[in-house]
């Protein structure tokens, strides 16, 4: 009898520990022009890569950020511009220093609609640094094995994705969403474009909600080049580099409406 109490208290052990595995967690907030966005991260499962995103937060470089792409029904982008003033051919925005190197890939969760993951440059899995972005659907036949697989690390929680929604429901200026329309000869501001103002932890606490049970990524180890950096998939594509020339599209639309 003591034998089988104690292999029961054993396997409820072995079950917490599971569970806590999948929940440990920090949750922070994303402070936006149209609300704020709760998201509770998987320090434990992704462990590099919300040590990475916390670095940024801690730090204050995404305090006055932008979003500065969103494609419907794919996914909304932020992480990679700070707002500096209203742009114009030489400034406005500015990238954000990602001198501290990037981060090693970590692909152990699915990238289901209302995670947030990394994003990265083309064929090459271990490149994400401060750029990150929202799926706004089940990305997961696309994301979870194109170019290494996408580190989902997140998980948006409460009524986080109406906002969400809503900034992927704003008209566009080339991939900016734009919540007020861009008029001729003015200069375009933070009235324009969706600041994400800061992302602040909120709980820093071991287990913040256990009954969060997020997806594994089980495309990546079987699907064939899954793991090489195969960039062939179609959509998502090479985040980094598109974000790059977003910036750029703005300041041709800046030029031609002078």
């Amino acid at each position: 009898m003591f034998k089988i109490k104690n292999t029961i208290k054993f396997t409820g052990a072995a079950l917490l520990l599971a569970t806590s595995f999948l929940s440990q967690a920090t949750v922070v907030e994303v402070q936006t022009s149209l609300g704020n966005i709760q998201i509770n991260l998987f320090d434990e499962t992704t462990p590099k890569t919300v040590e990475n995103f916390l670095s940024y937060v801690n730090s204050g470089q995404y305090a006055n950020s932008v979003v500065h792409r969103s494609i419907p029904e794919f996914i909304t982008q932020s992480g990679g511009y700070t707002y500096t003033g209203p742009l114009n051919d030489n400034n406005g925005l500015e990238l954000i220093d990602t001198s501290g190197g990037p981060v090693v890939n970590e692909p152990e969760l699915s990238n289901l609609r209302g995670t947030i993951a990394m994003a990265k440059l083309g064929g090459d899995p271990n490149s994400a640094t401060s750029g990150w972005f929202f799926n706004l659907v089940d990305n997961s036949a696309n994301l979870d094995v194109q170019n290494g697989g996408f580190t989902v690390f997140g998980q948006v929680i409460g009524d986080g994705m109406d906002v969400v929604d809503a900034i992927a429901a704003l008209p566009r200026e080339g991939e900016y969403p734009i919540i007020k329309a861009i008029e001729d000869g003015v200069d375009i501001t933070d009235e324009n474009l969706v600041v994400i103002t800061d992302i602040v932890v909120t709980d820093a606490t071991v287990v913040t909600n256990p009954d969060l049970n997020p997806a594994p990524n089980t495309l990546i180890n079987a699907s064939p080049g899954g793991n090489t950096g195969d960039d062939s998939s179609s959509g998502g594509g090479s985040f980094v580099w598109l974000s790059l020339f977003a910036a750029l599209g703005l300041s041709r639309y800046f030029r031609r409406k002078k």
